[in-house]
């Protein structure tokens, strides 16, 4: 089985761009795809994937009351099929205060004599749930920002796919990738590798290769370098698509430079397959 966490230091747009083509790239390689939004940001996956989705409704059932063992349904329920070929568990707003949520039921817990370990309840929750049986790929797409949202996806997933823009800060983020993963060890409780590591937005090709020669130097995966393709990512953001149906339905002529990035994202989809298997 294949799971892993979309995560960067940097945030922004390209974590979640990332994510959403993988999973369509997973999905169009008859894998049975599910991507859990945990970001509670509004220009989240959800909102780049165009699902409709009543995360401003307090009185909806959502991933948050899940992750604190207060549901309303079963989380099966929570599961909305996207028109790419995989599924999505969206973000929801109640998401904001996860950190106060989950202290206040490892509170009651523990004055119940339970235990309640609040980096672990993602996964507790996809086990309950035997989506372990009905997917063979799972994606999570936390917020940045170190804190629960983003431990609960290391503790469920246990590996990394990051992407890295390219600025100085961004290999700076990468030679210090070690310590980071071993934070996030000590913390989660886990040992957590990283899958891949995926320049961004990179100009020449000369420099394409210097990224990936450093990055391979270092220990890790690089499998591509995806090139500068700031209107087609912009262009799935517009259009709240991803790329594969962007260049699909928006394009009225194929561009090179586009398709190639199209069979990168293919690339980089198999060998994080590869690597499960």
């Amino acid at each position: 089985m294949l799971t892993y966490t979309t995560y960067s230091e940097a945030g922004g747009v390209g974590k979640t761009t990332l994510a959403s083509n993988l999973a369509d790239a997973h999905g169009q390689h008859d894998r049975d795809v599910l991507v859990i939004d945990l970001d509670p940001q509004n220009g989240s996956l959800t909102y780049l994937l165009g699902v409709d989705a009543p995360r401003e409704d307090s009185n909806a059932d959502n991933i948050a009351r899940h992750l604190i063992d207060r549901p309303k349904g079963a989380f099966e329920d929570l599961i909305l099929e996207t028109p790419f070929g995989f599924d999505l568990v969206p973000s929801h707003n109640m998401l904001e205060n996860l950190a106060d949520l989950l202290a206040r039921a490892a509170s009651m817990a523990e004055d119940l004599g339970e235990e309640f370990e609040r980096h672990d309840q993602l996964r507790q929750v996809l086990l309950n749930a035997d989506i372990p049986e009905k997917y063979d790929t799972i994606v999570v797409d936390p917020p940045a920002t170190a804190g629960p949202h983003l431990y609960n996806a290391i503790g469920a997933t246990r590996s990394l796919v990051i992407p890295l823009e390219p600025t100085g800060k961004g290999m700076q983020s990468i030679e210090g990738l070690q310590d980071v993963v071993q934070g996030f060890e000590e913390t989660v409780g886990v040992t957590v590798g990283v899958l891949a590591v995926v320049p961004n937005g990179v100009g020449r090709t000369t420099d394409q290769q210097r990224y990936l020669t450093r990055i391979r130097e270092l220990g890790y995966d690089a499998p591509v370098a995806i090139g500068e393709r700031s209107s087609l990512f912009e262009g799935c953001w517009d259009k709240q698509t991803t790329a594969f149906a962007y260049v699909n339905e928006y394009r009225s002529r194929k561009r090179d430079h586009e398709m190639e990035t199209l069979e990168q994202l293919h690339e980089l989809a198999s060998h994080l397959e590869e690597v499960s298997a």
